[in-house]
């Protein structure tokens, strides 16, 4: 296994998020350690030690860029401290890609476990811990396939025993399509020329580009397009200084109206937004919720979403940019309410139209289960890129990565 010691490592939405579940006191966080060969969670006798997740990343061969994550104990005590816990482990099933579930005999609560996963889609590995102590491991090894339904993995996390079994059996359950997508998908070649139009506005962080930035230009790079970049204002001089139009701009979505009117007819145009609601989520679905936006009155309730938790800027897209767009067409008196962070309502049928933002700091698994949420309850769900296109009248005329 090779630890990472670079400052420059993957972002922490772009790994695989690797969660282990399991009884207080089952071993979690002593096997966490052991994967990780670091000692990132406190390892006590005492049951409930773990009092909230804790994420350690990595890089794991053959896995690649990881994220793991320990959870509490769900057998947690249902006082109200304990109830916290066991409600930040449920939240970390929805961004799990696979999950590591420590079982000690299959009983009720880790068969309710299993089937909360698999309702959650998420593949299992079945562990049996501590086997350094147990005194007869193939009986028990038997009681949980019989009522688990899985051959688990016997590992002593204490020994170091079954490691590279686990790496293994992940390896064999990670989703098909894990690591497939890309944020730019079809739309661009090699040898295309691509326009960055990025606006630094009060948004941006000084003397750096925002993250959405960094992963298309870096992917651009990989796939050896002739990438260049400007400020909204430097448009008309760049796109004059270019032998033939770009193949493909991309620009923030607040820019899109401007960008629009000064592109030339055979560029196509799309936002960073737009193409991380395909790469993070399901961009097609996202279309069609936004057309929830001719439907709303001074009466709707809309839901804001944004991933990052920030102190409010006079020139926020979520806060101020959207919400102005919205009242400017509907009424001042539509109600929006804004969430940031994991902080998401389990209930949403108070909403007519939730919008998310573009999602960089989630993985894609996470977006995907407030998709299905909203989908389950009936409430149309877009995204910052997409709406601020059709508020502005040309959905039609961006391009969507829909490969």
């Amino acid at each position: 296994m090779e630890k990472e010691t670079s400052d420059f490592r993957t972002p922490h939405a772009n790994r695989l998020h690797i969660a282990l579940f399991g009884r207080r006191n089952s071993g979690k966080s002593s096997l966490i350690n052991a994967l990780t060969g670091q000692d990132i969670a406190l390892v006590s006798a005492t049951p409930g030690t773990t009092t909230d997740p804790v994420s350690k990343a990595m890089e794991v061969h053959p896995l690649g860029a990881c994220l793991f994550i320990d959870t509490p104990g769900f057998d947690d005590d249902q006082e109200e401290l304990g109830s916290m816990r066991i409600a930040r482990t449920l939240k970390t099933i929805e961004k799990t890609d696979v999950a590591l579930l420590l079982c000690e005999d299959g009983g009720k609560e880790e068969q309710e476990w299993m089937a909360l996963l698999a309702q959650h889609e998420i593949p299992v590995v079945l562990i049996l811990n501590k086997t350094d102590i147990l005194i007869d491991i193939e009986q028990q090894a038997c009681l949980l396939r019989e009522n688990c339904g899985q051959q688990p993995i016997l590992v002593s996390a204490k020994m170091g025993l079954g490691i590279q079994d686990v790496f293994q059996a992940i390896l064999e359950k990670l989703p098909e399509d894990f690591g497939e997508q890309t944020i730019t998908g079809g739309l661009v070649k090699e040898g295309d020329v691509v326009l960055l139009v990025m606006p630094q506005d009060i948004q941006a962080p000084k003397g750096r580009l925002i993250l959405p930035q960094v992963q298309t230009i870096r992917e651009l790079l990989d796939k050896k397009c002739l990438v260049m970049s400007c400020t909204t204002d430097k448009l008309e001089d760049i796109l004059k200084a270019l032998v033939q139009p770009p193949k493909l701009i991309i620009t923030d979505s607040q820019a899109f109206s401007l960008v629009y009117q000064q592109k030339p007819a055979e560029s196509l145009l799309t936002s960073f937004s737009v193409l991380f609601a395909a790469y993070k989520g399901d961009i097609n679905y996202f279309v069609e919720g936004a057309s929830a936006i001719h439907k709303l009155t001074e009466q709707s309730h809309v839901l804001i979403a944004e991933a990052c938790t920030h102190a409010p800027l006079t020139e926020d897209i979520g806060r101020v940019k959207i919400p102005h767009l919205l009242r400017q067409r509907i009424g001042k008196n539509l109600q929006i309410d804004l969430v940031s962070g994991s902080d998401f309502p389990k209930d949403l049928s108070g909403y007519d139209l939730i919008i998310h933002c573009g999602a960089c700091m989630f993985n894609r698994k996470y977006v995907l289960s407030r998709i299905s949420q909203a989908r389950g309850q009936n409430i149309p769900m877009t995204n910052y890129g997409v709406a601020i296109a059709c508020l502005t009248g040309i959905l039609d005329k961006i391009v969507v990565n829909d490969s």
